[in-house]
């Protein structure tokens, strides 16, 4: 079992994703003799807590503390609920030291599933608020050094947090080893015992004393060092979460343009994880010398100098394992970066699902990812086969040194007898750890130290400047804000300035206009007057509390309500004329659970405009000072706009200091200031009148506009003339009309119908979690994956076969040298050492066999889990990646896949060592004392039966480990994408609040977990210590003579590794583990989408060639538990013409653009294109045959021709027109890299309104007869989207061209309208048509538009 020590270590504390490989520990159990004792112990592993890493949205999103909700459950008297403290805490002492207090949690699980209200808060010195507050004291009471963080400096304060564990541990380690080497020294004294004839029976009860006494101190020490490394790793976890959560909340623009989301998660997981071992590996450093010195004394007492022979060999092998460790150490590193690559393509690939599968671009992205799984699984072959090397060399260890020594005496002459034998082969054994232990100790505390490094780089980078800004009293001036001479720039180091010369002051009350072009700089002076961007000179000044609408909507995953609360109390009053001035009311009652309803991640079941209102209710509702509004209006139809303005920025905002962006010329005229810019200057500045007459950029802006409103005009002028020729119709129209609406009454009762049907009605729905044991049937799925399980017999019979060979040399070299010098060997013949030689090659054979049939079946197994797991997920419907957060996603593909890889072969390569080495001892015990046989059958089902006892607690706390882990994660994200938003509003205190709990949840099973596995090792330690001491009386109770002393010894020695305590926790942790198999299994049966292809349906490749639509009765819902968003849709979009389809935000516009490109599985109906229904024919036929410019404008990292051309079907010359007619091309010519100019993570470092040119890039160079512009131009200014405009009528003269807008002068210029409402058709004909008849919805819409311009 000492084998079992190292890999232990690490592997109770992970079995997590990128760490997964440091499991792989040689697992060999070598035995000359058996196992002479535990080294320094076996934890259960970690009986996996790693599994089930989820994002919990079941528990309160992130914000409320759940706690609230737990109730208590009484269990024999003891309250085990959520909001007691753990018993831990006011536990006595015997509880303590037989692990009693987990006693109620442990009776508790066995009766029911454990739920996290169960689980008992952790008590307070152990609670995240009260860690993070002792190690921010001993980092900040450290110097100042300008408040940098140095390695040394927080190994220091991690130190000092934990100095009281430390001290604990470290006596119990030196007790644990000196108990552990009892066993080796005294069996030459046992031996002598049994040999001699003059047997005094006290001193034989002493020896069983003192072998027993050993056995219990060890149980003790050991079960109680690894619960306070545990503990201790928990802690250093905790201040880890807690530092790198503060220091994010608090990091400059620049800094985190450095770091990408994808590495801070990984400073989250994988560098906090792995710090987490330090407390492990701390005692080795002194340890390790300490075990050498220890069994070098017991060797060098026995055999003289062939100890020196012992120790020669010992450093021989410790240096073999230098230059392997090194080697694993340099692939794990290449293989980290090819993870890390890998998993960067595939987080960007979930994250845009949605545009990938619009443009038919899943299957590139998915042989992306594949080719840098290639990659990466050249370096984990590599990997694990040099494990397997190690694991070789390890186990091999004590047969060399044996050899080496044995060989010595043969060749020396020393005289050996079986005493000095068994006591040799013990503490060779012993010698197995240390080993192996020194360099793995130095290569992990290397590791360590990386990751170390990486967390101190990330606290020191650059905080946000909290004096860029300077505050000014409340009653000192009339002045709002006032900037002078100031020069700014995002980065400080480059020379040109990102907003230059900008002078300019608003008084309280006015509302400022911040108009210009694409990429003139809008959003960067909205992010200057915040204070995010560096100030190189000048001043800003500001007064007040301020309150920010980001351009991009930035909705925290939770309820409605408290996405718009943002942590401040309710006033029901307050909120309710909020919701009304910002047209929620009707979308709130829309959605079955109201402002209750969960938002998905990144507010993902919320349309465009649903999120963009929710962010000004929030900032409505703060009733600040300032408000500084970046394009609020783009996302919102032009009535909804209308009403904004009107009740919001007039209107409850009528006295306060407002700052907006806005393209929509129309509300330019109400603005007391208007700032025109253009490259980063203000141009021009004043108010409407004034700086109209004065020409240049303001002319230009606001002539495009004119120009579509003169279009407006006309039509409506030709509408007047055409009044009484058209009277028959306006009466048909006006009765289709007055039917729909009848029929949206209908539909409304049918709604609420609905909702009293539906309870459980939320597009995110609660992860699930399995229950109970796993299915025997994944077991045998699991091995039979690779080449039908043809391996498993072999690795069955290797196994085996190194058992057998091992206990046959032992023997071997028992009976070859007598019990007493005067004895005759009982083998006579060949010199002995050769076959003992012989014996111990085979057996190391077999462990080599063994290992590699292992690594290349759990290899080739991972493999094909991995291809089928990432097919099913990129043949999912979108439904799926709209209700399933990406972290779900995300950890099936790297943490189960990394244990899949790695970690499980592993596991039931332990399993079958500890089988079969058990087995191989009772075999050996037995043959000397039959009894044990019967002693051992109620020792063996009584362990089985605390094992069923106890599993079903473990493996409900395990889950829960990992259902709690994900939202810490999640939560770093969101406020990291956030954290203006948060800055601006003052919450970074509540968030912190919120991280700090989800730190508690995660670590509240966790812990109870690290008690549970102790409470069952420890009885079963005592069980086998029991055992074993019957077993000794067995043995002093034979008369002299009637077996060999020597045989005798040997079973003593096999039995002191006797217990059932290693196969009932490599069966725990197995069990633990393969729940990663599971999830992994999960995600290979998803629903799948309708085939890419179908043969039978193949369309023409002319197809289509006239862009005819026809909608036939469509219905379509997201979910089957939600309502009909599309509710029985017909008309027809003739072939080659202009459709604009408006409606009220949430009218259900944008889903019918995903239902016409096959996203959404309609409840019924058609949709046929020219004469092919689109349901029938393959996914890729269709979505490869239309184009689309998205509602949120996607651009990919890389370069700028990856973005416009990913599938690389076309040439330079093809993508530099295309940039040309999208306005680009003079903007890309300036740039250093032209087309291989860099686009960073999400397009960042690109305005919204260039990011939605390159869209229009792309369907230019697709050239395709239906093209679908969703919102396409609703960040851009009017003028470019007015030569925009142009170029579509230009190249897409010919094709049919849909249109979604809020902006009435994105759609005059069209020949049908389709007006929805609430998911019905409510009008649909021309617009001069439907201009006529005045009462139409679409002419009161135009009127309200050109009105609100006109007032």
């Amino acid at each position: 079992m000492v084998d079992r020590v190292v890999d232990k270590k690490i592997c109770t504390e992970q079995s997590f994703s990128p760490l997964a490989s440091f499991s792989l520990s040689p697992p060999s159990r070598s035995r000359l003799s058996p196992p002479a004792t535990v080294g320094w112990g076996s934890p259960p592993a970690t009986v996996g807590w790693e599994r089930e890493h989820e994002d919990f949205h079941h528990l309160e999103p992130l914000l409320n503390d759940s706690s609230k909700r737990y109730n208590s459950v009484d269990v024999q008297g003891s309250s085990v609920g959520g909001e007691s403290i753990t018993s831990y805490a006011n536990a006595n002492l015997l509880s303590i030291i037989t692990f009693s207090w987990m006693g109620p949690l442990v009776a508790l699980g066995y009766k029911k599933t454990l739920d996290l209200e169960d689980v008992p808060q952790l008590s307070s010195c152990d609670s995240a608020n009260v860690v993070f507050s002792s190690i921010r004291n001993k980092i900040e009471s450290d110097g100042n050094n300008g408040g940098q963080i140095s390695s040394t400096k927080l190994v220091k304060a991690l130190i000092l947090l934990t100095w009281k564990e430390i001290l604990w541990t470290g006596l119990l380690s030196i007790v644990c080893t000196l108990a552990s080497y009892v066993g080796p020294y005294f069996i030459e004294s046992f031996f002598h015992y049994l040999k001699s004839s003059h047997q005094l029976k006290y001193k034989g009860y002493v020896l069983v004393f003192i072998f027993f006494l050993s056995k219990l101190i060890r149980c003790f020490s050991e079960r109680h060092l690894f619960f306070q490394l545990r503990k201790m790793g928990n802690r250093v976890r905790t201040a880890l979460f807690a530092i790198i959560y503060k220091k994010n909340l608090v990091l400059s623009s620049q800094a985190k343009q450095g770091h990408t989301s994808g590495e801070n998660v990984n400073l989250m997981t994988v560098d906090v994880e792995k710090t987490g071992f330090f407390s492990w590996y701390l005692h080795d450093i002194w340890r390790v010398p300490i075990q050498f010195v220890l069994a070098l004394l017991n060797l060098y007492k026995r055999l003289g100098l062939a100890s020196l022979v012992a120790f020669a060999a010992t450093m021989i092998l410790m240096l073999a394992n230098v230059p392997l460790i090194k080697l694993k150490e340099k692939i794990q590193g290449e293989l980290m970066d090819s993870k890390d690559r890998r998993m960067k393509v595939t987080s960007e690939a979930l994250r845009n699902m949605r545009i990938l599968k619009l443009q038919g671009w899943e299957m590139k992205f998915l042989s992306k990812i594949t080719e840098r799984r290639k990659f990466e699984t050249k370096w984990l072959k590599k990997l694990l086969y040099t494990s397997a090397m190690a694991s070789f060399v390890y186990s091999s260890t004590p047969l060399f040194v044996s050899m080496a020594t044995f060989g010595f005496c043969e060749l020396m002459g020393i005289q050996l007898n079986s005493g000095k034998i068994l006591s040799a082969l013990a503490t060779f054994e012993m010698l197995q750890e240390p080993i192996h232990n020194l360099p793995d100790t130095i290569s992990m505390i290397l590791q360590i130290k990386v990751s170390l490094n990486r967390i101190t780089s990330f606290l020191c980078l650059d905080d946000l400047d909290q004096n860029i800004v300077q505050k000014l009293p409340r009653d000192s001036t009339e002045v709002a804000i006032e900037i002078i001479k100031g020069n700014f720039s995002w980065d400080i180091h480059s020379p040109n300035l990102t907003l230059k010369d900008l002078n300019f002051q608003v008084k309280h009350g006015m509302k400022v206009v911040v108009c210009g072009s694409v990429g003139s700089g809008k959003s960067s002076l909205i992010s200057c007057i915040l204070g995010e961007v560096p100030k190189i000179s000048g001043s800003i000044k500001l007064k007040g509390k301020k309150a920010y609408v980001a351009q991009l909507p930035w909705i925290q995953s939770g309820k409605i309500v408290d996405n718009i609360l943002f942590g401040k109390e309710m006033d029901k009053e307050r909120y309710e004329m909020i919701l009304e001035a910002c047209s929620l009311k009707k979308d709130l009652e829309l959605f079955a659970f109201g402002d209750q309803t969960i938002v998905g991640e990144r507010g993902i079941n919320l349309s465009g405009g649903q999120k963009q209102r929710i962010q000004i209710a929030r900032a409505l509702y703060h009733d600040a000072d300032i408000y500084l509004l970046d394009d609020p209006f783009s996302a919102v139809d032009a009535h909804t706009g209308t009403h904004l303005f009107k009740e919001c920025l007039l209107g409850i905002l009528g006295s306060k200091t407002v700052i907006y962006v806005t393209h929509q010329v129309e509300f330019f005229p109400f603005a007391d200031l208007i700032l025109v810019m253009k490259d980063g200057k203000i141009t021009q500045a004043g108010k409407y009148e004034e700086i109209l007459s004065s020409g240049t950029d303001f002319v230009e802006l606001v002539g495009a506009h004119n120009k579509a409103l003169a279009k407006l005009n006309s039509i409506e002028h030709g509408v007047a003339l055409n009044n009484l020729i058209n009277n028959e119709e306006d009466d048909n129209m006006l009765c289709g009309e007055k039917s729909n609406q009848d029929d949206e009454v209908r539909e409304s009762e049918n709604y609420k119908t609905e909702e009293l049907v539906e309870p459980k009605g939320q597009l995110v729905q609660e992860e699930k979690r399995e229950k109970g044991g796993v299915n025997p049937l994944l077991y045998l799925k699991y091995v039979t994956t690779a080449y039908k399980g043809a391996f498993v017999p072999l690795i069955l019979l290797a196994q085996i076969l190194f058992e057998l060979l091992q206990i046959v040399s032992s023997y071997w070299m028992v009976l070859d040298n007598p019990d007493s010098e005067d004895v005759r060997p009982h083998v006579m013949g060949c010199n002995p050492i050769f076959i003992y030689i012989a014996l111990t090659f085979g057996s190391s054979l077999c462990t080599f066999t063994r290992s590699m049939l292992i690594v290349t079946a759990g290899y080739k197994t991972s493999t094909l889990l991995f291809n089928k797991m990432h097919l099913c997920i990129f043949r999912a419907p979108l439904l799926f990646f709209d209700s399933t957060p990406s972290g779900r996603i995300l950890n099936r593909v790297s943490i189960d896949q990394s244990a899949a890889d790695t970690s499980i072969p592993h596991k039931f390569e332990q399993l079958l060592i500890s089988i079969i080495g058990f087995l191989g001892t009772i075999a050996v015990m037995s043959q000397v004392a039959w009894q044990m046989l019967i002693v051992s059958i109620p020792m063996t089902v009584a362990c089985i039966w605390y094992q069923q006892y106890y599993i079903s607690t473990a493996r409900e706390l395990s889950r829960l480990t990992g259902v709690c882990q994900a939202p810490i994660t999640q939560h770093f994200v969101e406020s990291s994408l956030g954290s203006i938003t948060i800055r601006c509003f003052g919450q970074e205190e509540r968030f912190m609040d919120t991280n700090l709990k989800l730190v508690d949840g995660y670590f509240r099973p966790k812990f109870h977990f690290s008690g549970a596995i102790e409470w069952l090792c420890f009885r079963m330690d005592m069980l086998a210590s029991i055992t074993y001491a019957i077993f000794f009386v067995f043995l002093i109770s034979v008369p002299h003579g009637v077996l060999s002393p020597g045989i005798m010894g040997l079973a003593v020695t096999y039995g002191l590794s006797f217990s059932m305590h290693g196969i009932i926790w490599d069966l725990c942790s197995l069990e633990n583990n393969i729940i990663s198999i599971e999830r992994i299994m999960q995600y290979t049966c998803i629903p799948s989408e309708p085939p890419l292809v179908v043969e039978e349906n193949k369309p023409d490749d002319e197809w289509p060639s006239q862009g005819k639509v026809d909608i036939v009765n469509l219905q379509v819902r997201y979910a089957s538990h939600l309502p009909l968003v599309l509710r029985d849709l017909t008309c027809t979009f003739p072939g080659g013409i202009k459709i604009g389809i408006v409606g009220r935000t949430g009218s259900g516009k944008s889903t019918l653009v995903q239902a016409l490109f096959h996203m959404l599985e309609p409840v019924a109906g058609q949709i046929w294109i020219d004469g092919i229904n689109i349901f029938k024919i393959g996914l890729h036929d269709l979505r490869s045959r239309l184009s689309i410019i998205p509602q949120d404008p996607i651009m990919f990292e890389g370069t700028l021709r990856s973005n416009l051309d990913p599938l690389e079907d076309y040439t330079d010359e093809q993508i530099w027109e295309v940039l040309d007619k999208c306005q680009l091309g003079d903007e890309i010519r300036k740039k250093e890299g032209k087309l291989d100019t860099s686009v960073n993570e999400n397009g960042e470092n690109w305005s919204i309104g260039q990011r939605q040119l390159v869209c229009l890039g792309r369907v230019l160079l697709k050239r395709c007869k239906v093209l679908v512009l969703d919102e396409a131009t609703a960040s851009m200014d009017t003028a470019t989207e007015y030569l925009i405009q142009q170029t579509l009528r230009q190249h897409f003269s010919g094709s049919t061209v849909i249109t979604i807008a809020h902006r009435i002068t994105s759609i005059l210029d069209i020949d049908m309208v389709l007006l929805l409402d609430n998911g019905l058709i409510l009008e649909y004909d021309s617009p001069a048509k439907l201009l006529e008849i005045k009462s139409s919805s679409f002419a009161k819409l135009v009127k309200e538009y050109t009105g609100r311009y006109n007032c």
